[in-house]
């Protein structure tokens, strides 16, 4: 497995959708300078993440520091650098910083044993106020897709629902 750290200290940390509600595509990206990288990942994975991050901010002083508006946009992925697998949330008291680790979802066998163990790890951080306005914008990338039905609480697709409840 290697690891690398191509872009720490991170300008932005951001997540997006690309596609249409029912078939988007869910991305994280890391930029510094003019450096960008970019995996593909879940909603549900986004959605935990912003959850531990809140979890991990709520024991912090509140952050003095955000990003500016409109520098959260998702830029546009060539492709992704990796599919995401493991994340891993921390917080550093010395540098003040919130620590990330992202790594590359990997082929495992039966018994849940990685087949292959060449596959790549990033490590970041983050400042308590760019992890706060991650937060902030992933919550609007995750609710902007498909509404959730009323009665069974799946989402609706744009063609139609047959909502199970409804039968």
């Amino acid at each position: 497995m290697s690891e690398f750290d191509p872009l720490d200290p991170v300008d932005v940390f951001t997540t997006g959708a690309v596609g249409r509600p029912g078939s988007r595509v869910f991305f994280l990206q890391l930029r510094s300078g003019d450096a960008q990288f970019t995996m593909k990942c879940e909603k549900q994975q986004v959605a935990a993440m912003v959850d531990h991050l809140r979890h991990v901010l709520e024991d912090l002083p509140p952050p003095e520091d955000r990003p500016l508006a409109g520098t959260l946009e998702l830029l546009p992925p060539s492709s992704e650098e990796f599919v995401l697998g493991p994340i891993g949330l921390g917080y550093d008291p010395r540098a003040d910083m919130v620590v990330l680790q992202f790594e590359e979802m990997h082929e495992v066998d039966e018994e849940g044993d990685p087949v292959d163990d060449d596959h790549e790890r990033i490590r970041v951080q983050v400042t308590r106020g760019q992890a706060a306005a991650f937060c902030d914008h992933a919550d609007g990338v995750v609710a902007s897709g498909r509404p959730n039905c009323r009665w069974c609480d799946q989402p609706i697709d744009p063609d139609g629902h047959p909502c199970p409840r409804m039968n």
